[in-house]
């Protein structure tokens, strides 16, 4: 049996048995197999996530054959579950549709990105998660379900897969729209000042501070009613492509072999980066290119306490005296209802750490998790973080329901694995 690995390399598992199911019924077959054979049962995604939350040693079940727009309306869409994202905002756009808001990256597929509470950054629309109407999913039992309200919605929107396997998802969507993007070098202290104006006045505020120096690249998405004015295919490819991947990829590869040229380094990078504008459907200027393969820990925290997190993560970097290539990013969201989303029940500010895949360093993010943790935290589901459900019980309001419904749905524990062991317990 072929090993599964995730995209960063950092997880794997070599599972019992495989299957692709094209349909619901298909899916429904295979749960009902795994629990007369006393199997695990899992669909995993492209894995993007750095944790272990796709991984089973039972039966996995692979998306490629459950995917495709099945159905569109004014203002809904129906995909199937194992869709990537980048396939979506394709199709859609071919209708004249348009998710609200999205993160940057586009390989994840729809249910993958659902389950783990991946988001964007957003004045007004929150993450994927809060823009779904309708799920259907497997349950334990083998059945399938449609929920469009009540506590099996609010519980399964950001469900870890541990509630029932997605076969379908259902969005709210609008027509499709122009996003005007503007992108800014700005100083650390600067932004610091101006958060609440800067959160305020954008729908989508993006940005990334360089460690080792004090600047920050802020990228500001507002909508435009056009015309557009698209980055032409050598200056998106010069900025995208080359110098975003190709000499960032070099420059890690440097910094690996010589850590104390990691400041200096991020000094040039800080040095060459420029204002640039653009106006481009909303999907092209929220996706971005990444190429270089790296390790994340990301925090949600109270968007009133974003500030003295900063400040704390680099007072840290510079106690420390860690030589850390990767820019710390910066997004916000507002509050969600999804019972396990990061962004429950307040406004968030998401503060991702990262590091080049080859050096990783345990003590980074051991230090800034001990600063989140301390500002009421909530780890994104799918990246590296240490919490357990000790923990979490006292960040997510609505964590014991969430368990309490587990255990009506799956007392044999069907769904889970070693990560859901750890973070539900």
């Amino acid at each position: 049996m072929s090993e599964f690995r995730n995209w960063a390399g950092n997880q794997s598992v070599t599972p019992g048995e495989v299957r692709t199911p094209a349909s619901a019924a298909e899916v429904a077959q295979a749960v009902r197999d795994a629990a007369d054979s006393g199997r695990r049962v899992r669909m995993v995604g492209t894995g993007h996530s750095f944790t272990g939350v796709a991984l089973v040693d039972g039966i996995m079940l692979r998306p490629d054959a459950l995917t495709g727009v099945i159905a569109t309306g004014d203002d809904w869409a129906k995909v199937a579950a194992g869709t990537p994202l980048h396939v979506v905002n394709d199709e859609l756009h071919r209708r004249g549709l348009a998710l609200g808001n999205m993160g940057d990256i586009t390989a994840q597929t729809i249910a993958g990105a659902i389950q783990t509470g991946t988001h964007g950054t957003g004045r007004d629309i929150g993450g994927l998660a809060d823009q779904v109407i309708e799920l259907e999913l497997v349950l334990a039992d083998g059945t399938i379900t449609t929920v469009s309200e009540g506590p099996l919605f609010d519980a399964a929107r950001v469900g870890l897969g541990a509630l029932g396997i997605l076969t379908a998802v259902t969005f709210r969507v609008e027509p499709s729209f122009l996003l005007h993007s503007r992108r800014e070098p700005l100083p650390f202290s600067g932004i610091l000042e101006s958060l609440d104006e800067l959160t305020a006045d954008n729908e989508h505020l993006d940005f990334f501070w360089l460690p080792h120096t004090d600047t920050c690249l802020a990228k500001r998405n507002n909508r435009s009613p056009g015309p557009a004015r698209p980055t032409g295919p050598f200056k998106h490819w010069l900025d995208n492509v080359f110098l975003e991947n190709t000499i960032f990829g070099a420059a890690c590869a440097t910094g690996a072999k010589i850590p104390r040229a990691i400041p200096r380094i991020n000094g040039i990078s800080a040095s060459l980066l420029s204002a640039s504008e653009s106006v481009d459907t909303s999907y092209k200027i929220f996706n971005s290119v990444r190429e270089v393969r790296f390790l994340e820990m990301e925090y949600a925290i109270p968007r009133e306490h974003l500030a003295r997190a900063l400040r704390e993560t680099r007072d840290l970097i510079e106690r420390m005296d860690w030589k850390i290539t990767f820019p710390v990013e910066v997004r916000v969201t507002p509050p969600s209802d999804a019972w396990l989303s990061t962004a429950y029940g307040r406004p968030s500010a998401y503060i991702a750490c990262h590091v080049y895949r080859r050096t990783p360093n345990p003590a980074y993010f051991e230090g800034v998790e001990e600063i989140m943790t301390r500002l009421e935290g909530r780890p994104h589901w799918g990246k590296l973080h240490t919490r357990d459900a000790a923990y979490l019980s006292t960040v997510y309001p609505k964590f014991a329901d969430f368990l309490a419904l587990r255990d009506e749905l799956d007392p044999r524990r069907l769904f889970t694995n070693d990560y859901l062991d750890g973070v539900l317990g």
